[in-house]
């Protein structure tokens, strides 16, 4: 199997020594360039077209939403991991729109990011109860950004949980109806966790979104509005919302 190439674009040597590290452990992945500043990346990721970029948002030269901008401008055919520190939700929202395929949070977990690595590399489509077919990345994409414009900053666990919730329910709507005995026990297994704390986290990201105040947000994006005031959904009622639309936006 030929190994997908990655570039690496932080602020610290240090930095791009254990992410090369990390990444060559895997037999997948093979780093074909590095640096800490952006201005003498973007020729080196012009000429080399890696599969993957790996990039931090603050360093000399270009900053990194410069550098989304100018490969998607070069239309390479890059995936983009952006690896920050800088965890503001609007510069993340930023990030996301200008052509980020993931945001990750420093201090990155090695697993999780393989993980991410490999889903937006991934070729794989999937044809979804007789709607048209759906891209992976694009549907992760997509998820992304409705979590983020809603408030649910990617930090928390309770994030991972409910996108990888959406995503089954969009591949499986009858999930729904066995949350607690089939949803929560299939994240938890996914994730190494209890399904009770599958649970909890899911619900405290809700509580976070709610707390922001952004519900005109949540009703915008989901087309209807569903929630005024205080009133939150429950964890199923949440990502059935998200599915439908997932659905709707791909019949």
């Amino acid at each position: 199997m030929e190994r997908k190439t990655v570039f690496l674009l932080q602020d610290t040597k240090d930095c791009l020594a254990e992410l090369k590290r990390v990444i060559e452990e895997d037999s997948k992945y093979q780093v074909v360039g590095e640096s800490t500043d952006g201005i003498s990346a973007i020729s080196m990721i012009a000429d080399i077209k890696p599969d993957i970029l790996i990039t931090e948002l603050v360093m000399s030269g270009y900053d990194g939403l410069s550098i989304i901008s100018k490969i998607k401008e070069m239309k390479l055919k890059t995936k983009i991991i952006v690896l920050s520190a800088l965890c503001r939700e609007e510069i993340i929202l930023k990030a996301v729109n200008t052509g980020a395929d993931y945001f990750m949070a420093k201090p990155f977990n090695a697993t999780l990011l393989k993980e991410r690595m490999e889903e937006v590399c991934s070729d794989e489509v999937k044809q979804v109860n007789g709607f048209a077919p759906l891209h992976s990345i694009s549907l992760e994409e997509k998820i992304s950004k409705i979590f983020i414009n809603v408030g649910i900053p990617p930090h928390i666990k309770g994030y991972s949980f409910l996108r990888e919730g959406v995503k089954m329910a969009v591949e499986n709507p009858l999930i729904i109806n066995n949350i607690t005995k089939g949803l929560y026990p299939k994240i938890g297994e996914k994730y190494d966790t209890s399904p009770s704390k599958v649970e909890r986290a899911i619900r405290h990201a809700i509580e976070v979104a709610w707390s922001r105040g952004r519900i005109e947000n949540i009703n915008g994006i989901l087309g209807v509005r569903a929630y005024v005031g205080q009133e939150k959904p429950t964890n199923g009622e949440f990502i059935a919302l998200v599915a439908d639309k997932m659905l709707l936006e791909n019949t």
